[in-house]
């Protein structure tokens, strides 16, 4: 496999030499993009001599006036081949560039042409390591599935002591390793995810739904593509973009999600039940718009199809998940749906709670398990509670098939 390491100017450059050598140990082929920075502390010569390979330092490669589309579209060809991006060591500056987007370099302009797994270990003075500005940049990192290697603390080349001194190699490659696995891990499966809210019509300007926003659904479609599964997204109305490499089917209402569901999961081996379905719709909908007047007005609902339950009702070996969005007694809940509604798993949060549920970033949820394996998470971006969600999901998939081979 072909890692790209990324250096940046600090005195822990020298020590990506020593990474080099460490991840060709592990069969990798190893390419270095170099900043202008990190050419202050050591030389691309090194760095070729150790890898092998030709080493990057500029976003277009100096030539006698002429244009040079080889090097013009390098950093799409380095994204398209790479596996994995890692930054060791990386600056408060780089951290800050990829946190907002900024393309000045070869470096920069890869980590936003590249889809791969991206795997990053600060090194810098203790002061700016804690500086709000570049806490919020890591957060932001993280959020977007960034994998963050905390700097060590200990003695730094400033001459004080704390945190932001490079982590060590082993942990640099376990992260490395971590990521990749993360890719490999849902190969062969397909996945379907629900996401987003419905509406029901009232009437043709008028209609019932949620606050649901569609983010949560969103990233664990995203993150089940990146773990290497053919991924199906049957969404309901939201303004978010579809994940790369994402089938998405489109939907409104409870019935129409319904529909695409029974249609599509068919041909999956796991289902994940995160759309906000509308319970109830109204019983008629009416042609023409209602008059406002000065009167009381009622509506008759009937319940909508029950997408979980249907599809679960007739799973075979097919993996259930479901989400229980509750206001109190969450556990208490979760384990009742669990149950009654034959998941696999059911991903419980109580939407009340600060940081959790609808319109935001961030979730708190607890992860009930068939095999009664119960894991509550603290607060964190969608992004990651996608990942434990998956992670979940890889185990108890493996469990289900060591048991299937058992008896068989």
């Amino acid at each position: 496999m072909r890692i790209t390491l990324g250096v940046t100017g600090g005195v822990a450059a020298y020590k990506a030499a020593e990474l080099v050598r460490r991840l060709q140990q592990d069969a990798f082929t190893v390419q270095v993009v170099m900043t202008r920075g990190a050419r202050e502390f050591i030389t691309p010569l090194t760095f070729a001599a150790l890898s092998g390979q030709k080493v990057i330092t500029d976003l277009f490669a100096e030539s006698s006036g002429e244009a040079n589309l080889e090097s013009a579209i390098e950093h799409i060809a380095v994204a398209q081949r790479t596996d994995l991006l890692l930054v060791a060591p990386a600056t408060a500056d780089i951290l800050a560039k990829f946190a907002r987007g900024i393309a000045d370099d070869f470096l920069t302009t890869l980590y936003l042409a590249s889809t791969a797994p991206v795997v990053v270990a600060p090194a810098m003075n203790v002061n700016m390591w804690n500086h709000a500005a570049t806490q919020e940049n890591v957060e932001m990192l993280r959020a977007r599935g960034v994998k963050i290697v905390d700097p060590d603390e200990g003695y730094l080349a400033c001459g004080v002591t704390g945190a932001g001194r490079l982590a060590g190699q082993e942990a640099i490659v376990a992260a490395v390793h971590e990521a990749l696995r993360a890719v490999r891990d849902l190969a062969g499966e397909k996945v379907l995810v629900t996401a987003g809210p419905t509406r029901e019509n009232v009437d043709p300007v008028r209609y019932l739904t949620n606050r649901s926003s569609g983010k949560m659904g969103y990233a664990v479609a995203e993150a089940a593509a990146r773990r290497g599964a053919h991924v199906i997204l049957v969404s309901g109305p939201t303004s978010l973009e579809a994940p790369v490499g994402v089938e998405r089917v489109d939907v409104r209402s409870a019935e129409e999600m319904h529909r695409a569901v029974v249609e599509k999961v068919a041909e999956c081996s796991i289902a994940i039940f995160a759309a906000a379905v509308a319970d109830y719709r109204p019983a008629d909908t009416n042609a023409q718009k209602i008059k406002r007047n000065n009167e009381a007005m009622s509506i008759s609902l009937e319940p909508t199809p029950d997408i979980l339950a249907s599809v679960a009702r007739n799973k075979g070996e097919r993996l259930i998940v479901g989400f229980a969005a509750e206001t109190d007694h969450v556990a208490e809940n979760a384990r009742k749906k669990l149950a009654a509604k034959n998941a696999d798993l059911m991903v419980a949060n109580d939407v009340t709670a600060e940081g959790a549920g609808f319109d935001h970033d961030t979730n708190i949820v607890t992860l009930f398990a068939r095999d009664g394996r119960d894991l509550a998470l603290p607060r964190m971006s969608k992004s990651e509670v996608a990942q434990h969600i998956l992670d979940e999901v890889v185990r108890l998939r493996s469990t289900s098939r060591t048991a299937h081979r058992s008896a068989v």
